[in-house]
């Protein structure tokens, strides 16, 4: 029975593609910008370690790209780089100190050694994210091509629309600050969700899943797709509470934010739930 088990571990393992201690060693090299500020582990060294394996993964296999997977990895590099560079202007940006200066209080008592496992976990957690654009490039469909065609159109869909929504809506909301930096927005896309940029980064993510889904061949391969899916999907309902929290004591006074946070759903538009504060979420 040792036998047989080794012997499974060993062709599970022979699933994975050779590249992926690279991209995780990439991913370690850009998340380590959380050793200056703690924050950037999961903000700008996750936006920009999702761009660098995008554009790593197409420069490798530049040889093998189908058009499918041209669109799949360049749909990521345009998020990590656009998101990245949205962090970066934000941190210079007045409207966000009060924010930063709470960020950093909140994080200011994390030494170096509980950094480092949140380092690697971090790391870790971004390769699977990735992981599905991987195996699109190194399996087979398990289905028909007509069936295939179709889930990697949507996936596609759901990628691009995703990306589309979480970047109009940073950009309403940067607007809006701009003019009025002590109001809570709710104009454009905030009229019909008071999320809609974690909205368009959870599509993103299922987007990927949906795009890689008939090229997971082995059941490591689907492990580390789902986690990675399952675990971005918590990340972004815990960002959507404490959000939620932190509005509600700088606007939960006002009638009128009152009126918008009990008519307006909070992360799913036409769902009507409108608030996590409840909901138990494992990764806040």
């Amino acid at each position: 029975m040792p036998l047989t088990i080794l012997g499974w571990l060993q062709q599970e393992l022979a699933t994975i593609p050779s590249l992926t201690p690279w991209l995780f060693g990439l991913a370690l090299l850009i998340s380590a910008s959380g050793f200056y500020r703690t924050v950037y582990f999961v903000s700008i060294g996750y936006a920009f370690s999702i761009a660098a394996m995008a554009v790593t993964t197409l420069l490798v296999f530049r040889q093998d790209l189908t058009w499918f997977n041209l669109l799949q990895n360049v749909c990521l590099a345009a998020y990590g780089l656009r998101l990245g560079t949205y962090l970066l202007r934000r941190e210079v940006q007045s409207s966000f100190s009060k924010e930063r200066e709470s960020i950093t209080q909140r994080t200011a008592d994390l030494t170096f050694g509980r950094k480092i496992p949140m380092w690697i976990g971090v790391s870790l957690l971004y390769v699977l994210m990735f992981s599905p654009s991987l195996f699109s490039l190194t399996g087979a469909p398990r289905v028909p091509a007509p069936a295939a065609s179709v889930l990697q159109f949507l996936g596609l869909a759901l990628m691009f629309g995703g990306l589309g929504l979480e970047a109009l809506a940073d950009a309403q909301k940067s607007a809006f600050k701009v003019q009025n930096p002590r109001q809570y927005c709710d104009v454009g896309l905030y009229r019909w969700i008071r999320c809609p940029n974690y909205f368009g980064e959870i599509m993103l993510w299922i987007g990927n899943w949906v795009a890689g889904f008939v090229f997971y061949t082995s059941a490591l391969q689907w492990i580390a797709s789902f986690v990675g899916l399952i675990c971005i999907v918590l990340i972004m309902m815990g960002s959507t509470k404490r959000l939620e929290q932190a509005q509600d004591e700088r606007y939960g006074a006002q009638p009128a934010y009152q009126a918008y946070s009990g008519q307006v759903p909070v992360l799913f538009p036409f769902v009507p739930l409108y608030s996590l504060k409840r909901v138990r979420v494992f990764l806040e």
